[in-house]
């Protein structure tokens, strides 16, 4: 038997129940990957962080990111919490440090701020897709109920990634935005068609401090809806980047934005999106989150 720490910890923001909660089990060697898929689904977070050593000189540990149901190669918000958890137990000091993960080798910054910390996550390599053909977007826009009209002219729907896809959805309104009840049975039907599980549905307000507002459902893997998404708004950015939809936004090569996600569901938080730039297409997408322990327990196996 070992007695493993198990946290949860709301990310994207500083008020305990708000965010979007993360389980983190910071000494995981030992664990089988049925025993992480176990804790995983026993915590039912959307993703629960499990920390290993790492196995590669270029990596100073190794984070494996389980849904209640099956492994994902990353997580935004489960990176931010695990990393919240090392700055906070004392094992790693401010400064830079490199994760192993089943999308690659990835930087992470932890920056001291007074007695707390936020942490910086830079995501996989950027890439988006070619836009959906109109029969699929309309299934899309059906499976979300949003009328066609209510699809934004300037935003194609198609896949965007950081390390982890997520299917983009730009709408007009804020308030459809809120009050979107969608088909969980046909999102989970297109995502096997497509091999994309998530759909990030979006507002722009370019006028306003907080570019994005955003909604999140992945019911192919379990998530019926994602608070607040490192793993959709970075790959948000990218995808703004590649078709040129906020480029009068774009200054020194990057685009800087925050967003605000999970209003709807009383889970609200946030984050800031770093795009860099070369030749009007996305380079690195970086993400910066705060985060709070909700719990701390132990378990033992």
């Amino acid at each position: 038997m070992k007695t493993y720490r198990l946290y949860q910890v709301d990310s994207f923001t500083r008020e305990r129940f708000h965010g979007n909660p993360a389980g983190v089990v910071p000494n995981a060697d030992g664990l089988t990957d049925e025993q992480m898929q176990h804790i995983a689904r026993e915590m039912n977070n959307s993703e629960t962080a499990f920390i290993l050593q790492a196995n590669e000189a270029e990596a100073d540990v190794e984070v494996r990111f389980f849904t209640p149901t099956t492994e994902v190669p990353l997580c935004g918000h489960a990176t931010i919490a695990a990393h919240y958890v090392r700055a906070i137990e004392g094992s790693v000091v401010s400064g830079r440090g490199m994760q192993k993960t089943k999308a690659g080798i990835l930087p992470v910054d932890i920056m001291q701020e007074g007695e707390d910390f936020s942490i910086v996550m830079t995501q996989g390599k950027p890439e988006v897709s070619e836009p959906f053909p109109e029969p699929l977007v309309k299934r899309i826009a059906e499976a979300l109920g949003i009328a066609q009209d209510s699809l934004r002219k300037d935003c194609p729907v198609a896949i965007a990634s950081a390390g982890h896809s997520k299917i983009m959805v730009g709408i007009n309104s804020e308030s459809l935005l809120h009050s979107l009840k969608p088909d969980m049975d046909k999102l989970t039907e297109i995502s096997a068609e497509v091999d994309c599980n998530g759909y990030y549905v979006f507002t722009l307000h370019p006028d306003a401090e907080v570019l994005v507002h955003g909604r999140m459902f992945a019911p192919a893997i379990g998530i019926q809806e994602d608070p607040v998404t490192g793993n959709a708004n970075g790959p948000l950015g990218a995808y703004l980047v590649h078709f040129g939809i906020c480029r009068q936004l774009e200054k020194d090569n990057e685009l800087k934005f925050t967003i605000r996600q999970g209003e709807a569901i009383k889970r609200d938080g946030g984050m800031q999106v770093q795009v860099k730039i070369k030749d009007h297409q996305p380079v690195q997408v970086k993400i910066t989150g705060q985060a709070v322990v909700a719990f701390r327990t132990e378990i033992e196996l």
